[in-house]
């Protein structure tokens, strides 16, 4: 009896582990066939109308157009410095007053007789005044008073404006044109866009990173305070604007061999194919010249008709693949 029992109950799990198995088959099985069986999904979009831009992409460096280092016409001492950096000075306008060697040892030695004789030198000797050349803006300040300096030591650094050095891809300079229009980005403040222009283009190529290169100085329009030299840029260069151009996202187009196409939903729900004429296009934009309207409503396929296999899956009679790493 005890057999008989014992036999009786390894049946039944026997029996139950068999229909669990055919069970988990039968979910994987309707699972894949009616992964297969189910088709694709579309996102839906409207044309739209707007300016659409074509440019030549470049990174570039704030940088003084014109970087003038102003140094002593003397070896000696600062007496005084007269401006900071981010001024802005006029040409003539005194900079910093330097003693000679010979005048500051007088007035050292002036120092030890009291302040009426130091006056007294003051006033005989005169300082040697250092002056600006250009009307610029201070960008560094290079000294302090008390500094001993010589006359190849630098006192200040002035740049009358400050502009982009852009380097364009000697396959993009020929598409680059004086005074074309451009727009510049910091990286320090990606949201200030910079109207600018093309003010020069460099008649010598650099080699950088294997890659030839050619300088092109972008002028802004207005230099805003952020500005700050040795700054990191990028900058588009508008090579054409097509102005009220009929738009479309850039991967609702669809390509054969001999004609480009977008998917439209007609009033009953269903899908058409309908050819179309393109033209310009940005990283996410294109325009169409013929085939649909304003109030075409475009399909963008976000599915495929058809999963493809994951890591895990396998034969829908096994319910745990094997997993590939």
């Amino acid at each position: 009896m005890h057999k008989e029992a014992l036999l009786k109950m390894q049946n039944k799990k026997l029996h139950i582990i068999i229909a669990a198995v055919v069970f988990a088959c039968a979910i994987a099985i309707a699972l894949y066939f009616r992964g297969r069986d189910s088709g694709p999904t579309y996102r839906e979009v409207r044309p739209s109308v707007g300016d659409l831009s074509t440019f030549i992409t470049a990174v570039g460096t704030v940088q003084p157009q014109n970087r003038i280092e102003i140094k002593p016409p003397i070896s000696g001492r600062v007496e005084k410095v007269m401006v900071r950096e981010g001024r802005k000075v006029r040409a003539g306008q005194a900079l910093a007053l330097l003693s000679s060697v010979e005048r500051a040892a007088l007035l050292d030695a002036a120092r030890a007789q009291g302040e009426e004789s130091v006056g007294y030198w003051e006033d005989v000797y005169k300082p040697t005044l250092l002056l600006s050349p250009i009307d610029g803006e201070v960008i560094v300040r290079a000294v302090e008073p008390g500094q001993t300096v010589t006359a190849n030591d630098v006192i200040v650094v002035i740049s009358d404006r400050l502009i982009i050095k852009a380097q364009v891809d000697e396959t993009d300079i020929g598409r680059v044109r004086l005074n074309q229009k451009a727009e510049v980005t910091l990286d320090a403040y990606p949201d200030i866009i910079v109207e600018s222009r093309v003010d020069h283009i460099s008649y010598e190529s650099r080699l950088i990173n294997n890659v030839t290169i050619y300088e092109v100085d972008i002028l802004p329009k207005r230099v805003p305070d952020v500005f700050r030299s040795g700054m990191s840029a990028t900058v588009k260069i508008i090579e054409h604007v097509t102005e009220n151009a009929l738009l479309i996202p850039r991967e609702a187009v669809q390509y054969e061999p001999d004609a480009s196409y977008v998917l439209v939903k007609d009033k009953k729900g269903g899908i058409s194919k309908r050819k179309v004429v393109t033209g310009e296009s940005d990283d996410s934009s294109i325009q169409i010249k013929d085939g649909i309207r304003i109030d075409d409503t475009i399909l963008i396929k976000t599915s495929p008709s058809r999963p493809s296999k994951k890591a895990g899956q396998g034969s829908p009679l096994v319910p745990f693949g094997r997993q590939r790493k």
